[in-house]
């Protein structure tokens, strides 16, 4: 993605950008926001805090909702296994 892009994208001057990349200043709050917010992220990830990546609502609810049939589904193996025994 070329700077100028993102910056169209997000409302931060290109310039501004380029000197996030190369460390010469740091975004505040807003422009975290503004980029976290853009990429579909959590703010912890962007910075580097964490490796998990946020998830759109839409996938976590079909991430929880597979989690739940799956936890049904060894719930019935267990009592299953228990019952034959």
């Amino acid at each position: 993605m070329r700077q100028i892009d993102l910056a169209n994208a997000v409302g931060i001057d290109q310039r501004t950008i380029s000197n996030y990349e190369t460390g010469k200043t740091y975004p505040d709050s807003f422009a975290l926001i503004k980029l976290a917010d853009y990429f579909k992220v959590s703010i912890d990830y962007l910075v580097g805090r964490t490796d998990y990546n946020a998830f759109s609502d839409q996938e976590q609810n079909d991430l929880v909702r597979q989690i739940r049939n799956d936890v049904e589904k060894l719930h019935e193996s267990i009592h299953r296994f228990i019952g034959h025994n």
